[in-house]
């Protein structure tokens, strides 16, 4: 039965709601506060998180971007999960950063990284969707002059426990958005839950697989201009001297730019008129003195820093210089890490259209908000009278955090005014003007007493910083604390082992070539460098290194419980299949604890990865199949830069420009993952970040379980080993 209120007045307000298209519009401000927005005529403004229309669609608005892991539908199912509203209504929009600033930044900050999207979030999501079921369900009961608590919900449609009456959310929207807010908004218990923590299919799959999402290489506007930049192969670089005479004779081309002080642009009625003007374009570069530097003499650099006497203190206690020297058994390593390139499949791109009063932008970014102030600073405008417009991520992995394509888009739209014009790189540009995952040394140092216990531990590590590049703001009196990820102490994430003499600092050497996040980012590194000195530890000890293991992780038993998972479901200590050979590896990023067992076999110079066990617990799992979907990408992650991936520096320019020289794993080379996803309750952690970081590890332990060779410096293609 209908929506039936008990006088003429109050249907007659109803209806009126209904006709005027009303919806109900609820959000949570960033401090907590529940802000309420009415919309009572029209289509749904626009709101903070959520927006019920009056044809019972729920509109989520996110600050967050979806870049393949899943984050808008488990962003989606916290609010379902108390809203109770039918899943098949839900959908999504994504808001302005401009229109962030202008409604005083309701949504917080516009960033999707460091696996925060629903662990930062979580609770203003589930309090938004309680209190707009509240207000929906006092509705109900205001138009049929009934107790709320006679009232109950079920799929978006409320009801009366006895009466005959029922109304759609979208029928109730309206009212609802009059009624007072609700003061206690209370959340269900864990054990309540019937949608968090279901592996529910994504709502954006289908315009995902049928092409009909817009990414930001999509984008097509009235007038369109097509642009093309080529930047300064070595980092640091600037243009001297430009003969664009052929280049602006050829088919299409409007105009031969220099952009900023260190590229030159082509644009044309299409891409590839861009694209084959500007390679017809003569540049002189001026490269300075970067234009010496090579892959050798950045290791050079790195490895003195491994002496260096002046570091970034990180943890020092008890005294491990003096307990190693004691100890009976010292056992000292040097590992080291790549420049690695993001390789998304979709190249930098942004579309700008500048006018003297105003200039927008539409991209895909993780950091809108950095993206905005890049286009104000390149128009030379207030941020009032700027935005820009989302799109969809073709891939991000930490890359799309940086704004200077955005920035060279503004600046060539500024030479035609009133034209929009889109940049898309090259997929050469893309891979030889990245910010890159961080190249790093490590000396580990241990020493072990005639008992097999570790008695003293060093870890130092060489090599370049992100945020004195990126945000510098952020650094502690200098120090990098995103070099430690993974060697943080108790009471912070990260390193589970203790030792009672430890020291772990930093030399920072910093290079022209810019490093950047790269998913994990320096866990990636760390991880190898910590999972695979503990393995050697534990063999210099005779020791198991399941064993060894437990025996320094003494704090935390949920540590111990997915490395006992893995280990279990892997057969570790048991009958290993001939020719086979496994290896452990175990940390804790982003609140979430994981760890892994690699099983592989080994025939010369060829390495066949059979199985990977990966277990997670991430404290509350929203979505356990996107969790393993995560997972699987993880390793994939993981293996590719293990096996193949390496960005050499030759005259101060990275060598490798396309997918020939900087391959990936193939399906054929893929491993069996068995995934155990084990929520302990009690925090939020992340699930993009951790799962790319313990595949390598544990595999590396495995190929010295089958070989007795230690392999301390990445990818294994250098050294002749092949992923089969």
């Amino acid at each position: 039965m209908t929506l039936e209120p008990s006088s003429i007045s109050r249907r007659s307000f109803l209806l009126a709601g209904l006709a005027a298209g009303g919806s109900l519009a609820i959000g949570i401000d960033p401090f907590g506060g529940i802000a309420v927005v009415h919309a009572e005529s029209g289509p749904a403004e626009i709101t903070p998180w959520l927006v019920i229309r009056a044809d019972d669609t729920v509109v989520i608005r996110s600050p967050f971007d979806e870049m393949g892991q899943g984050a808008l539908t488990g962003i989606a199912q916290l609010v379902v999960e108390e809203l109770e509203c039918d899943w098949r209504n839900v959908t999504f929009e994504l808001p302005t950063p401009g229109t962030g600033i202008a409604r005083k930044r309701v949504w917080g900050e516009f960033r999707t990284d460091a696996s925060n999207s629903i662990r930062g979030s979580h609770e203003r999501l589930r309090k938004t969707g309680a209190a707009a079921r509240m207000m929906l369900l006092q509705a109900a009961a205001k138009a049929w002059n009934v107790p709320v608590a006679e009232c109950f919900v079920s799929k978006g449609i409320v009801s009366h426990k006895t009466w005959d009456r029922r109304a759609t959310y979208g029928q109730l929207s309206a009212l609802a958005g009059s009624l007072e807010i609700p003061r206690d908004v209370r959340l269900k218990e864990p054990k309540d839950w019937t949608i968090i923590g279901k592996p529910l299919k994504r709502p954006d799959t289908i315009d995902r697989v049928t092409g009909r999402q817009l990414y930001g290489a999509d984008i097509v506007l009235p007038g369109m201009r097509n642009a093309v930049i080529r930047a300064c192969p070595v980092f640091d670089g600037k243009v001297r001297r430009v003969d664009s005479a052929a280049a602006a004779r050829m088919p299409g081309v409007e105009k031969v730019l220099r952009v900023g002080d260190s590229a030159v642009a082509v644009v044309a009625d299409t891409w590839w008129h861009a694209k084959s003007a500007l390679d017809a374009v003569v540049i002189d570069w001026e490269t300075g003195e970067s234009a010496s530097v090579s892959s050798r003499s950045i290791d050079a650099m790195l490895t003195e820093g491994l002496t260096a006497q002046e570091t970034f203190l990180h943890a020092r206690t008890g005294n491990s210089a003096v307990a190693i020297a004691g100890a009976a058994k010292r056992i000292e390593s040097i590992y080291d890490y790549p420049f690695q390139t993001h390789a998304c499949m979709e190249p930098m791109n942004a579309t700008a259209l500048y006018t003297p009063a105003r200039c927008d932008v539409w991209c895909g970014s993780q950091h809108p908000d950095g993206a905005l102030d890049a286009t104000a600073r390149a128009a030379g405008l207030p941020v009032e009278q700027c935005d820009v417009h989302r799109a969809a991520l073709g891939g991000g992995f930490g890359r799309r955090l940086f704004t200077e394509h955005v920035t060279q888009a503004v600046l060539i739209a500024k030479e035609m005014p009133g034209t929009p014009v889109k940049l898309l790189w090259s997929r050469e540009e893309d891979m030889t003007r990245g910010a890159y995952h961080p190249v790093m040394k490590a000396r580990l140092t241990g020493g072990l007493t005639a008992g097999g216990d570790v008695a003293g531990l060093e870890i130092r590590l060489s090599g370049p910083s992100i945020m004195t590049t990126y945000l510098p703001s952020e650094l502690d009196n200098g120090r990098d604390m995103e070099v430690f990820r993974g060697f943080y102490l108790q009471g912070r994430e990260g390193l589970e082992y203790w030792a009672q003499n430890l020291t772990i600092d930093h030399a920072m050497r910093n290079t022209h070539v810019p490093p950047g996040f790269w998913r994990s980012v320096n866990l990636n590194h760390n991880a190898i460098f910590l999972e695979c000195f503990i393995d050697e530890l534990a063999h210099a000890a005779g020791r198991n290194a399941l064993a060894f293991r437990h025996d320094l992780m003494l704090f935390d038993p949920k540590a111990h419980a997915v490395l006992d998972a893995v280990a279990t479901k892997g057969g570790w200590g048991g009958k290993v299949p001939a020719g086979r050979f496994r290896g452990l590896a175990q940390s804790r990023v982003t609140a979430s604890y994981i760890a892994a067992l690699a099983e592989i076999s080994v025939d010369g110079d060829r390495v066949k990865v059979h199985r990977i066990v990966v277990a997670i617990d991430p404290g509350y799992a929203v979505n356990p199949a996107q969790i393993e979907r995560q997972i699987a990408s993880g390793v994939v992650f993981g293996l590719s830069a293990l096996f193949l991936q390496q960005c050499t520096v030759k005259d101060g320019c990275i060598e490798q420009d396309n997918f020939d020289s900087y391959d990936m794993m193939r399906i054929a080379q893929m491993p069996k993952i068995e995934s155990i996803v084990m929520p302990s309750g009690g925090f939020w952690g992340g699930v993009g970040e951790p799962t790319a970081c313990v595949a390598a590890p544990a595999v590396l332990n495995a190929y010295f379980a089958a070989t007795g060779k230690r392999i301390r410096s990445v990818p294994l293609r250098k050294h002749g080993i092949t992923l089969i």
